[in-house]
């Protein structure tokens, strides 16, 4: 026999047990992040004693976001308890006025008894119903107060480009370099623009990482003791790329300065009643043109490795195979800024340094060399 026979429904539905269970776990939650809230506060008002970088940086950590999410998430949990509380004791009430309304209609005697019954347990059903939203609502709005959101897409990106700016700089070079591969293929001066750039941010990429101790530690640490760890892998590889992706650029613009130079002396030479600011133009001048055409006739070296390897095959073909190091460069450039994954960053590091013992380095040093052809015909 069911519970609510005579009614033909539950107006009331719920376990007040249950409900009362949860209140009471949730309570003990609630006092345990309190607890841990003025546990981390102490440690920070009685840490001044401790001296030094790391004393310095514990404390920082600790003062900024973990107090704010444990205090959050303390709020929270007790204003679900509270709610919980009201709940379970709305529970009762409704469940006693079911069990009434059960009763009357099992007792009546004429359908007009029976019909009043059950409007009764149709209006409380409709009572009871609105109060769960509102308890569920309230729950749900706790919750998320609860831990801190995760940051959206651009946050995030944003995120890692401050915390690490020569990491970023190296990306951006990587992507830039690819585009700028792609652009040439099309129209090679505003090909080589890009790729100037990419150059550019190469080569302040590798000044702003060599400047950095946290990132020179993995690689003393590797020569000195050994220790050829993921961060030695990944400083060597990051290394690697900045070195190789600078040293076009710089060579276009040694050959562009050595010829500069020359040309403001000859003019300085040949006119010596000319002011040294007309020798300069003149320098300058031949300075961005040298520049340039040296920069066009290196845009034009391809990998030695590849060219022996696709040396029987169509340009079409060559020019795909030439895209391939580039593109992947970009992909794990764009890799970096997703999702926190050791898998992805240990295979990012393992792609990037094959891309650069395959074509970043073979690359760099035939360019170099034909630039070096230029500043020593």
């Amino acid at each position: 026999m069911t519970e609510h026979a005579a009614l033909g429904f539950d107006p009331a539905p719920g376990d007040p047990v249950a409900v009362l269970a949860l209140t009471k776990r949730l309570s003990t939650s609630a006092a345990s992040l309190g607890e841990a809230a003025r546990v981390v506060k102490a440690l920070v008002s009685h840490s001044s004693a401790w001296q030094g970088e790391a004393a310095t940086a514990f404390r920082v950590s600790l003062s900024q976001d973990l107090p704010r999410y444990l205090g959050s998430a303390h709020t929270s949990l007790a204003e679900a308890v509270r709610r919980l509380t009201g709940w379970h004791e709305t529970l009762l009430a409704h469940r006693a006025l079911a069990s009434r309304y059960e009763a009357r209609a099992a007792a009546a005697t004429t359908p007009e008894a029976l019909a009043d019954a059950r409007r009764l347990a149709h209006e409380l059903a409709a009572e009871h119903s609105a109060a769960a939203r509102r308890v569920a609502h309230t729950l749900n709005t706790a919750s998320d107060r609860l831990a801190p959101k995760e940051p959206g897409l651009l946050s995030s990106i944003w995120h890692k480009i401050t915390a690490d700016p020569a990491d970023a700089l190296s990306n951006a070079s990587a992507i830039l370099g690819a585009i700028g591969a792609g652009v040439a293929l099309l129209c090679p001066p505003a090909g080589l623009a890009v790729m100037l750039v990419a150059g550019g941010l190469s080569l302040a990429a590798l000044t702003a990482h060599m400047a950095d101790p946290k990132f020179r530690k993995p690689l003393v640490d590797g020569v000195t003791k050994g220790e050829f760890d993921a961060d030695f892998w990944k400083s060597s590889v990051t290394l690697l790329g900045d070195t190789a992706g600078s040293v076009p650029g710089l060579a276009a613009v040694a050959s562009g300065a050595k010829a500069g130079t020359a040309a403001a002396r000859a003019a300085l030479a040949a006119a010596p009643e000319t002011s040294a600011l007309a020798g300069l133009g003149t320098g300058a001048q031949t300075f961005r043109s040298t520049t340039w055409s040296t920069g066009l006739a290196i845009q034009e070296v391809e990998n030695p490795l590849l060219t022996w390897g696709v040396r029987s095959t169509n340009p079409t073909v060559r020019n795909s195979a030439n895209m391939v190091a580039p593109t992947m460069g970009m992909t794990t450039a764009l890799l970096d800024y997703g999702p926190e994954s050791d898998t992805v960053e240990h295979a990012s590091t393992a792609a990037d340094g094959v891309r650069g013992v395959l074509d970043d380095v073979p690359s760099a040093l035939e360019k170099t060399s034909r630039a070096w052809s230029v500043i020593t015909p």
